[in-house]
């Protein structure tokens, strides 16, 4: 068991764990980890619970995972299989050995096109499944919104249900069959039985077991009838009222019984045919309780979901900027609630009428012009994107109120629907809470988590609440457990709504399966209770640390009293749903990409910070080599500033970590030729010849693997001594600003801030945006220092080595030397993302005030300028077709994640005749120095191997390759033997065109 000191609990090493530690060490092959750091990242889950597992393993083979699961019983220790980890109840959580399937046990088994079935390992990811499924034309239809993390292994253990289960049914009614492993090692199938057992071909103990649960539910079947609700959303304790005579599947018993029956080694699953063709009915309401009536009616017109989206969801949405321009195409005006109809089939002309159907519907319930109608494909898909998101939308809130889990599956008849959510309100308020609903509607099971501090008085209301909506559940005659699973959370209240004949029948059935009770213990039966505070993640005694910070947190502090703890309360963010295990899409994370490790997962670095920082993880966790060794792969690529529906900053909590970790530690020389470049890059340039040597003589790139750590297998950029700031350009303005008065753009005067790196590695890309600039009759400044020393400097080389005063210092010199281009809002531009993005992200956490503000706001990269410029119409910009006629272009992490690509988009297609794609790519693996480096060259090159080097090989020769970060470019180089280009080089050579053909 955990102990506590000084009121903080403690992870370490139980009793005895050290010869199971050894034990599995010896007879697998994958990874077994029982540090505290490991435990501590596997203690939680999405819910408020937070249980230190024995030990972690992470089997490579399926032979792997039966010899953990055998060896742990032998050893008399609880087992719990995990997907990914994003369970909201509890399910995922114990004290155990937790057996996590997401990074090896991941494979299609078997597959029938024609009979439409899978057989799938536990840890294949939904999304990754279904974009297999793809070409062939179908899908698994459970798409339950956490589909790009959720585990097939999972999400049969929960009985998990989707967006679309109306039509499709939950995940029971599409499980085929299941191999299990028993308690006693016994290896079944699990699947369609018959009714006269005499005629089944099985094994005996098989059989036997049959025989055990038939009878069960044969002696219960009274009771059945009259405690098992009659909804589809239905999910509680076992299911036995699938289970008869008749005949039935005895895999459907183990779905839903989240591993507390058997452990899953394979799932064989029943698949659908993909829709060719979707309408979406954007249904607008002025009253949450007549949206809440207008299911029961929708239904009729046999629509494949209804999703409710309420009026506090949508205002989260609008202001996370992932979404906010997708929100606006889609709302009118400021309804109380929406629900989104879909309609979806083989013949397109019947879902175009079926939306014709629901407007006129719509009209009859007297909403008149109630309904947006979306035929586009792409926005239908944005519009399910932002309603996928809302349960992380809602966990955005800062403060120490958080929305919580444990009413939000009740399940209710639609008839009662509306009457429902009207009560509870009622309850809410009476409890001075409130609650944000959202999700299906089309079945009457409404998600909804009441705000509640759970440091305070959460527990007490959360309890009191709980009653009363158990209460009202069993007066409609619905279902307490609608989805989500029952696990910690609801597990005490199966008794209450199934009564204690069933409840007893559950128990029976758990020993008949488990009879040392070491399958996932206390879920189901023989559950803690929900409000047990020794369970929860914040217990009575949490308490963060005090650190004092160098970055401003501030707008993470809740008042006055909790000043200074804005640290503390932005890594709370974090409520491990999982979004950042994102496989296909986006940016975030491209380390757990590419190495399917928990430790390498924005989530895994938040856990482990957050248990640092409460000295869970010992005195000095906060500044140890192990939580380094957390943050090392962490290649700040920002993704989750942008796409963690939370908003999880682990890019700026890097930044404070490495200051506080120097701090103890020195910073190697390879860091320090890396932070302190900009500082001597004036004279290494003019030696060039020198620097360069390192690529050029035999032995010395091997040489400085040894002694620097810079891997031999890279060439590092080569030092250019026609340096942009060292050739004389004859460029009007450079320098102090002109004493024009007004705001610069109107003025047509820019000022061109060239970064470091553009500077003395590849000045081409300067001149080309000085010369595009020019050629548009803006007037260009550049700027010099205003205490004449070396070229200014965003201090990004600084941040990266946790030396934030340097970067102060750079930030600093920056502000004064453009202030007075700021006071006349001249637009500061960019070319290198990483570095013109700091001016508007890391300056203002360093120097928060208003010339920061302002910088901030008059700084921007070359293509948001132009795409600006353009779509005001003031661009003249005269371009001709270049002979390339196809641009294939990637984006810059930092262009992702502040939502530039669609300028850099914009501003190639200015080209006549050029065909842009963009790659769907995370990071390129460069990350500024983090790819030259040989302890992650090899990390590097899958980041880049995931997606970008395939798409760029796969380019023809004709084709323009287009990057803006020059470490991209680099990498581009290194790994596909091609050329990228900047933009701004691209609109150069569509000037010269221009300039050729006058000539």
């Amino acid at each position: 068991m955990s102990s506590t000191t000084s009121g903080v609990i403690k992870l370490h090493p139980r009793t005895g764990d050290g010869r199971l530690a050894a034990r599995l060490k010896r007879e697998i092959e994958g990874e077994v980890l029982f540090d505290a750091y490991s435990r501590g990242r596997y203690s939680t889950d999405a819910s408020i619970y937070q249980l230190e597992p024995v030990g972690v393993v992470i089997p490579k083979t399926e032979r792997d995972a039966q010899i953990a699961l055998q060896i742990a019983l032998e050893e008399g220790v609880a087992v719990l299989p995990r997907g990914g980890g994003t369970s909201q109840c509890g399910q995922t959580v114990g004290h155990a050995l937790v057996i996590d399937h997401s990074k090896h046990l991941n494979q299609v088994v078997a597959f029938d096109r024609d009979a439409r079935t899978v057989c799938v390992q536990p840890g294949m990811v939904l999304d990754r499944l279904n974009a297999w499924l793809k070409p062939h034309g179908l899908w698994y239809p459970v798409d339950v919104s956490t589909s790009a993390q959720a585990t097939l292994g999972g999400m049969a253990g929960n009985n998990s249900c989707g967006s679309r289960s109306i039509h499709y049914g939950n995940m029971v009614h599409n499980v085929r069959a299941i191999d299990a492993v028993l308690a006693d090692g016994a290896e079944f199938e699990f699947g369609a039985v018959p009714a006269d057992l005499g005629k089944f071909d099985a094994p005996r103990g098989y059989l036997d077991l049959v025989r055990k649960i038939r009878a069960i539910a044969a002696r219960e079947a009274g009771e059945i009838e009259h405690r098992f609700p009659k909804v589809l959303r239905r999910v509680g304790g076992y299911n036995l009222d699938m289970l008869s005579d008749a005949g039935h599947n005895m895999a459907h018993l183990l779905v839903g019984s989240e591993g507390t029956l058997a452990y899953s080694k394979r799932i064989h699953l029943n698949l659908s045919p993909l829709p060719k063709h979707k309408a979406l009915g954007v249904c607008h309401f002025p009253t949450f309780f007549r949206a809440m009536e207008a299911p029961q009616h929708i239904i009729k017109l046999k629509p494949v979901a209804v999703e409710l989206v309420d009026r506090t969801m949508i205002g989260l949405a609008r202001g996370n900027p992932e979404f906010r321009t997708t929100v606006n195409r889609f709302l009118k005006g400021d309804p109380d609630a929406i629900l989104l109809v879909e309609f979806a089939g083989s013949d397109r002309d019947e879902q175009l009428a079926k939306l014709k159907q629901l407007v006129e519907l719509m009209g009859e319930l007297g909403f008149p012009g109630g309904v947006v109608e979306v035929t586009d494909s792409a926005l239908q898909r944005d519009i399910w994107e932002v309603r996928k998101a809302g349960l992380n939308i809602m966990m955005s809130m800062k403060g120490d109120g958080k929305p919580v889990s444990f009413i939000e599956d009740c399940a209710v008849p639609l008839e009662h629907l509306a009457e429902y959510t009207d009560r509870l309100t009622r309850v809410f308020e009476k409890h001075g809470t409130r609650g944000t609903w959202y999700a299906h509607a089309s079945v009457g099971c409404l998600h909804v988590r009441p705000i509640l501090n759970m440091r305070a008085d959460g527990a007490h209301k959360m309890r009191a609440i709980a009653e009363e909506a158990a209460a009202m559940v069993r007066e409609y005659k619905g279902a307490y457990s609608g989805e989500h699973g029952d696990g910690l959370v609801r597990s005490e209240w199966i008794a209450p709504m199934f009564g204690p004949r069933i409840t007893r029948a559950f128990e029976e059935i758990k020993d008949i399966f488990d009879p040392r009770g070491l399958l996932n213990p206390g879920k189901i039966v023989r559950p803690s209770k929900m409000d047990d505070r020794t369970l929860f993640r914040y217990k009575p005694d949490y308490a963060a640390q005090k650190i004092d910070t160098v970055l401003d947190w501030s707008e993470h502090e809740g008042g006055a009293e909790h000043r200074g703890d804005g640290f503390a309360k932005a890594i709370e963010m974090c409520n491990n749903n999982g979004h950042c295990r994102k496989f296909d899409a986006g940016t975030m994370c491209p380390s757990f990409r590419a190495t399917g490790e928990e430790q390498h997962l924005t989530r895994g670095r938040a856990n482990t910070l957050r248990l640092a920082i409460t000295g869970q993880l010992g005195p000095d966790a906060f500044t140890s080599d192990e939580l380094y060794a957390t943050m090392d792969l962490c290649v700040s690529c920002k993704g989750c500033k942008r796409e963690c529906p939370t908003g999880v900053d682990m890019a700026k909590m890097k930044i404070e970590f490495l200051h506080h970790y120097r701090q103890r530690h020195a910073l190697p020389m390879r860091q320090r030729l890396i932070a302190y470049l900009p500082r001597y890059a004036p004279w290494a340039a003019r030696f060039g010849w020198v620097m360069n040597l390192r690529d050029q003589v035999p032995g010395l790139a091997a040489l400085s693997e040894m002694l620097l750590g810079f891997s031999a297998k890279r060439n590092l950029p080569k030092w250019r001594r026609d340096a942009f700031h060292l050739i004389p350009s004859p460029v009007t303005g450079e320098g102090q600003p002109s004493p024009l008065k007004g705001e610069g753009v109107l003025n047509r005067e820019v000022v061109l801030l060239v970064d470091t790196f553009n500077n003395y590695f590849e000045p081409e890309n300067a001149r080309a945006a000085l010369a595009v600039l020019r050629a548009a009759g803006y007037r260009v400044h550049l700027p010099r220092a205003a205490d004449s020393a070396r070229p200014l400097c965003c201090g990004r080389t600084f941040l990266a080595a946790g030396r934030v005063a340097e970067a102060e210092t750079e930030a600093r010199r920056v502000i004064a030397t453009l202030k007075p281009f700021i006071d006349r809002g001249v637009p500061v531009i960019g070319l290198e993302p990483s570095c013109l993005l700091t001016l508007r992200d890391e300056f203002i956490s360093m120097l928060p005030g208003g010339d920061t503000a302002e910088l901030a706001l008059n700084a921007m990269l070359l293509e948001e300028f132009l795409a600006r410029e353009a779509d005001a119409g003031r661009l003249e910009l005269k371009l001709h077709a270049l002979p390339q006629k196809k641009a294939l272009l990637h984006g810059h992490c930092h262009q992702k994640a502040f939502a530039v690509m669609p300028a850099v988009e914009r501003v190639l297609r200015l080209v006549p005749q050029l065909e842009v794609e963009t790659i769907e790519s995370s990071c390129c693996g460069m990350a500024g120095s983090f790819g030259y480096e040989a302890d992650h060259y090899d990390v590097s090159m899958k980041m880049a191997e995931a997606s970008l080097l395939p798409a760029v090989r796969a380019a023809d020769a004709d084709t323009l390759i287009v990057a803006a970060g020059v470490s991209c470019r680099h990498q581009i180089h290194d790994g596909a033997r091609r050329n990228a280009l900047h933009v701004a080089r691209v609109l150069q050579l569509a000037l010269e065109v221009s300039e050729k053909r006058r000539g």
